[in-house]
């Protein structure tokens, strides 16, 4: 529970992109570097999770909420239901930063001393997400360096560690992921504004008010398909990547749904549900292109396969447009 695994998506989905790219391109795949990469972004991933439940509640953030969605806001609880100390917490994250440390200098040395760079940024941000004295939360960019965390970082990470060369084309692909771990947080955010502004925690939530900010998850939502279609109109991403636009109506749903109920924090789960999908499945998708890429397989087994995607994501809009029966 501490641990919030169900949203190690956010992490896996980026490794499983970067890694597929550096295979369809380069032919080049090992599976030791795949799993030791993995584990090293999860453990990241979590210790960052734990870390900012310690800092949360020792500014008071995650004690104060009392209008927290489980399990998308308001931390794990775990501190606040009495099941663990703040000082188990804080030491829970310190042991998985330290393994994704001892992973990431193992990879860098043999690898590339890249991955120093781009794990410290990562795991530092991550940190400090919360932590003081900088608490890049307070600043109103701490959805940036998520989105740089989760999405280029990550992407650009696992692809160097196969292909052992930097190309535009895992950035460029990674746009779409990025975004959408933005919005993920962005999303979640709404539920715990009063008590985030009362501790100080100045998101884009707080400082832009829910109706305001109700628009700018639209925005987010349109840039994350922009970017995918420019990406490929621009020649610097695969043409295979477009599979990811079979997340489109799970978007709209969201969209449409945010600007409906942005002020009622639980008639809004459904638009919570409908972007931690599209996040998810975008990152698949775009997995499965590259790897149709890497088997050069003609455009009709992409548009077979895309169908597939599209029908998938109309039938999960519709279980999310459904009310539940009484």
């Amino acid at each position: 529970m501490e641990m919030r695994a169900p949203f190690l998506t956010a992490s896996v989905t980026p490794v499983l992109l970067g890694t597929a790219i550096a295979w369809a391109l380069s032919g080049v795949f090992l599976w030791d570097v795949f799993l030791l990469t993995l584990i090293a972004g999860v453990c990241l991933h979590l210790g960052a999770n734990i870390s900012n439940d310690y800092f949360d509640h020792k500014s008071g953030a995650d004690d104060i909420n009392v209008e927290f969605v489980r399990p998308f806001t308001g931390g794990s609880r775990m501190i606040q239901r009495g099941l663990l100390t703040p000082r188990e917490v804080l030491a829970g994250s310190m042991v998985f930063f330290a393994i994704a440390v001892v992973i990431g200098i193992y990879l860098a040395f043999t690898r590339g001393l890249i991955l120093l760079i781009i794990g410290a940024v990562g795991g530092l941000s991550g940190f400090f997400y919360t932590a003081p004295p900088i608490r890049l939360v307070t600043r109103g960019i701490g959805e940036v360096f998520i989105g740089l965390n989760f999405g280029v970082l990550m992407v650009l990470g696992s692809y160097y560690v196969q292909a052992q060369n930097l190309i535009w084309e895992p950035v460029v692909a990674s746009l779409p992921v990025a975004l959408l771990i933005t919005a993920v947080l962005y999303i979640n955010e709404f539920p715990d504004l009063r008590a985030d502004e009362a501790a100080g925690k100045r998101t884009l939530i707080v400082r832009l008010g829910k109706r305001r900010a109700a628009k700018g998850y639209a925005i987010i939502m349109f840039a994350v398909f922009f970017s995918l279609i420019a990406g490929v109109g621009l020649q610097l991403e695969s043409w295979y990547a477009l599979t990811g636009l079979a997340t489109s109506p799970l978007a709209v749903f969201g969209v449409r749904h945010a600007l409906e109920h942005y002020g009622n924090t639980m008639i809004l789960v459904p638009a919570n549900v409908a972007t931690i999908l599209t996040h998810l499945l975008t990152g698949l998708f775009m997995t499965a292109g590259y790897i149709l890429h890497g088997l050069a397989l003609g455009v009709e087994y992409v548009v077979l396969v895309g169908a597939a995607f599209l029908l998938i994501c109309v039938y999960q809009t519709r279980k999310l447009s459904t009310p539940p029966s009484m």
